[in-house]
């Protein structure tokens, strides 16, 4: 027995798209790859934080049409190359230097990446921070169960907020 990591790719209403369920060694990125497989239709934007900033994730988005919203490390170099330079991670990481992490971080949207962060807190709230399953296939259909129960209650309607004051 160890660990399980929960995976999930959720669109801009919060509605989860895909999960899947697996060790925790389990790299991010190559399980990002993978959610992006089993989503059906177009993607507009993948945004995600800083340990899916690899080149396979630029490439995978970009075969779906998708830019990539995921910021670079802190030690992140824009290659030499100018065809490397030109590509999106490339322009990416020279305007993160030329106009500062917090501020790309606004310009670029970043702050859609709560939506992830949101459901993973709906799905601890309300199903629970632990799998209940002994066996590797009921953790999975576990966890796919909940994920749709999500989604229904998600689909109900969810409270709708605004700022007040200044």
């Amino acid at each position: 027995r160890g660990w399980r990591k929960l995976h999930l790719s959720v669109d801009s209403r919060g509605m989860i798209l895909a999960q899947r369920l697996t060790e925790a060694t389990a790299d991010d990125a190559n399980t990002a790859l993978d959610l992006l497989g089993r989503i059906k239709g177009t993607i507009s934007c993948v945004t995600a934080d800083g340990a899916y900033d690899t080149a396979a994730i630029y490439e995978a988005a970009a075969e779906r049409g998708a830019r990539v919203v995921v910021p670079p490390s802190t030690t992140a170099m824009a290659c030499r190359k100018p065809r490397a330079r030109a590509s999106p991670r490339g322009k990416t990481i020279e305007r993160v230097q030329r106009i500062g992490r917090r501020a790309w971080k606004k310009e670029a949207g970043y702050h859609q990446q709560a939506r992830a962060e949101n459901a993973f807190f709906r799905y601890k709230t309300i199903v629970g921070d632990r799998l209940r399953a002994r066996g590797e296939a009921g953790r999975q259909v576990e966890t796919r169960i909940a994920c749709d129960i999500l989604n229904r209650m998600t689909g109900l309607g969810r409270p709708e907020s605004v700022a007040i004051g200044a």
